[in-house]
């Protein structure tokens, strides 16, 4: 007997550059962020095979340019319903040549859009009111309907306590791994207080904070893990491996390392 699966996924890229990412379920495709040109999300969808037209909505974390570059013009284009707080959406619209077709919720609301189950959750980042998202589709009511999930969670100076009974029973989960903690201090580039900004309790997570968090969740249902959003001046993949290799060792799950400026293929969920 062949098991329909309910999701794929895949990330188009991740990093402090760009970040967005494509769900599909059997009755949508929506984006998760538009941090690319248009162009650029255009070629990354055609290359999962993908028609951009196809997109039906583009969930928004928060107003950064490095998760809205493209929104702009992919929405006059293609026109998907666009979902984000009232504060993003706020702070974003000056900044857009067009308007595109909002549709608000309130931080902290569950709602659905098509076949998913939507959950959104305020985490600490230096934006107007940044959000985490769950995704879940399925009914779970027989084989051919599994019940699957999956949670983005990036832009977060830490990882508070209830985010783990928020992503603890996903199948996927995409958290971030920003900076190497002995690269950042050492990057001559960075000013002091940019390192404090992205160092900070609203800035971004560090290798050594993301593995301690998913170090913390007890008997997580996670299929996959990926590391997304690398700084491509302050980690590398070597930085990620020695942070992560003893957590790999001894986890259940995959452990999945986004290079900057890379991105995952489509995947079932």
């Amino acid at each position: 007997m062949i098991v329909k699966m309910t999701m794929q996924f895949s990330i188009l890229g991740s990093s402090s550059s760009g970040n967005s990412a494509v769900l599909i379920t059997e009755k949508c495709k929506v984006l998760i962020d538009a941090g690319f040109s248009c162009k650029q999300l255009c070629i990354k969808l055609e290359e999962r095979g993908i028609d951009p037209q196809e997109i039906d909505a583009i969930f928004i974390t928060h107003e950064h340019s490095d998760h809205t570059s493209g929104l702009s013009t992919f929405a006059k284009k293609f026109n998907p319903k666009v979902f984000a707080n009232i504060l993003t959406a706020k702070a974003l619209q000056p900044k857009l040549k067009n308007k595109p077709d909002w549709h608000f919720f309130n931080s902290g609301a569950s709602f659905e859009f098509s076949d998913i189950k939507v959950e959104t959750f305020s985490i600490p980042h230096d934006a107007h009111d940044p959000v985490c998202y769950k995704f879940t589709s399925g009914t779970g009511e027989d084989l051919f309907s599994p019940i699957r999930s999956v949670a983005w969670m990036t832009d977060l100076g830490f990882a508070p306590r209830i985010m783990a009974q928020h992503v603890q029973n996903v199948d996927v989960l995409v958290v971030e791994a920003n900076y190497d903690n002995q690269m950042l201090e050492n990057d001559p580039r960075r000013p002091w207080s940019l390192k404090q900004r992205i160092s900070g309790r609203h800035g971004h997570l560090s290798n050594t904070a993301a593995c301690e968090f998913l170090d913390s969740v007890p008997n997580p249902n996670w299929k996959k893990v990926f590391l997304a959003h690398l700084s491509s001046d302050c980690n590398s993949l070597q930085a990620v491996e020695k942070t992560f290799s003893a957590l790999r060792e001894r986890c259940s799950f995959d452990i999945h390392t986004i290079e900057a400026g890379g991105g995952s293929s489509l995947v079932a969920v």
